[in-house]
């Protein structure tokens, strides 16, 4: 058997690679591991979230485990709800962001946490070995449908007091978040329009990713409404994006940096936690407040642990997945949304005049064709010789790949988790700056794969 969980779970082509056996199997598995009593269980609106509700709870009863099912909910409220619930563990079935044939199982512990790497593995052994732990017939758990989303809403809804009546266009691109987020916001005061607010797990209005090509519509509405703020989120709710009043799409990375800074600024420093593909602008914003940037290997669950580790104020990847440690350890579109909105209303600021404070770099990006057989040892490889080709680096990481921090930029070279190929990320103060960093990553890749 293969490796079940990646960086967000397990996630696979419904009756393909995720079919209800193995549904049934990771719940019985995770019930065995952590010797759950209580679990709650949450689905997006993909039209597979039912058959493999059904095989999930069926192995989590059959372990003893009583469930209590959320119905369709973002995956926020499925991390939160675990721990005001008092759950011992919680169940999201989502693919997050990709196409509707894709579904996938999201797992937390009862501090809202996703599973860990150990807890993963832990789970993997158990359904490669069927070594479940069954209870006797007289103790199978018991399921019952419980209405707890307004729990959820209500979280959102004081998460923040907002004296101003925003005008907020919500686009939930007809997934998990097609109540929770225009709710909340309108209980804040907000005069909200919503698009695509019908849930459809073909998700047939726009991708359920929310990039500045599936949100034209989003920035269009902005625009010709007049409205301040336009927000988009992803199948589950776990990612935001923003337009601002100009109908432009916000950079991920230079949203992040701004409520970086924001944060840091709120709380008097500290540190705050993103993975190595972020801009360098985050630590160019935190460094006015005097924050420390700790960097992670990309995949939400090492964004979390890095904050629990460190106390950390704020983190986030630059997809709009942002952690706000005050509330719970899951990336929460919704919430960020809200703690946005408060976040202009104290400086008072426009979205636009808000991002405008961070510096924009050049991005550059290249996939280079390895065998997957190949890859790994290419990247040990690349690690021994690239401080040699930039002699002048600040600073050196392998938490994911590797990355040499530059005096004008840095490059990151790591094997694809999905595909056979090497990824070069690099950024630059100047065009010029990473061009010339990219053609010398890029001549070194080529060198160590010719020579394998």
């Amino acid at each position: 058997m293969g490796k079940l969980f990646g960086s967000s779970g397990v996630r696979g082509l419904v009756n393909v690679v995720l079919t209800p056996q193995l549904a049934c199997g990771v719940g019985l598995a995770a019930a065995t591991h952590t010797r759950a009593t209580r679990a709650v269980v949450g689905k997006d609106t993909r039209v597979s979230g039912s058959l493999l509700e059904d095989a999930l709870v069926a192995g989590l009863n059959s372990a003893g485990v009583h469930v209590s099912l959320l119905g369709m909910v973002p995956t926020p409220a499925v991390a939160y709800l675990t721990k005001a619930l008092g759950a011992d563990v919680g169940f999201m079935l989502t693919a997050s962001h990709n196409p509707p044939q894709y579904n996938g199982i999201k797992v937390f512990n009862g501090s809202s946490l996703s599973f860990t790497d150990e807890q993963q593995a832990a789970v993997e052994k158990i359904v490669a070995q069927n070594s479940y732990q069954r209870a006797d017939w007289r103790l199978i758990g018991e399921t019952s449908k419980i209405d707890a989303a307004n729990g959820y809403v209500k979280m959102l809804s004081t998460a923040a007091n907002l004296a101003k009546p925003w005008r907020v266009v919500v686009d939930s691109g007809c997934g998990a978040t097609f109540h929770a987020a225009s709710a909340a916001l309108n209980a804040l005061g907000c005069k909200t329009t919503s698009l695509n607010a019908q849930p459809d797990g073909y998700f047939p209005a726009r991708s359920s990713e929310p990039t500045a090509e599936s949100l034209i519509g989003l920035a269009e509405t902005v625009k010709a409404m007049g409205a301040d703020v336009g927000v988009g989120f992803d199948g589950d709710g776990d990612r935001v994006a923003f337009v601002d009043e100009t109908g432009g799409f916000v950079d991920f990375d230079r949203a992040i940096a701004a409520f970086s800074a924001y944060a840091l600024k709120k709380s008097g420093g500290g540190t705050v936690v993103t993975n190595v593909e972020a801009s360098m602008c985050v630590e160019t914003m935190a460094q006015q407040y005097g924050g420390k940037v700790v960097r992670v290997r990309v995949g939400d669950v090492y964004i979390s642990e890095a904050m629990a580790r460190f106390g950390a104020v704020f983190g986030g990847e630059p997809c709009g997945a942002w952690v706000h440690p005050k509330w719970h350890w899951c990336p929460d579109g919704p919430l960020s949304a809200v703690l946005m909105l408060k976040a202009l209303e104290e400086q008072n600021l426009s979205l636009h005049e808000f991002i405008s404070q961070v510096p924009q770099y050049v991005t550059l990006r290249e996939n280079m064709p390895c065998r997957n057989e190949q890859k790994h040892q290419i990247i040990t490889e690349v690690e021994k010789t690239l401080t040699q080709a930039f002699p002048n680096f600040t600073d050196f990481s392998t938490v994911d790949g590797v990355r040499l921090t530059l005096k004008n930029g840095w490059v990151l070279i790591r094997a694809s988790g999905t595909e056979p190929l090497i990824r070069l990320t690099v950024e630059g103060e100047s065009l010029k700056a990473a061009r010339d960093i990219m053609d010398r990553g890029v001549e070194l890749v080529k060198k160590q794969i010719g020579g394998a």
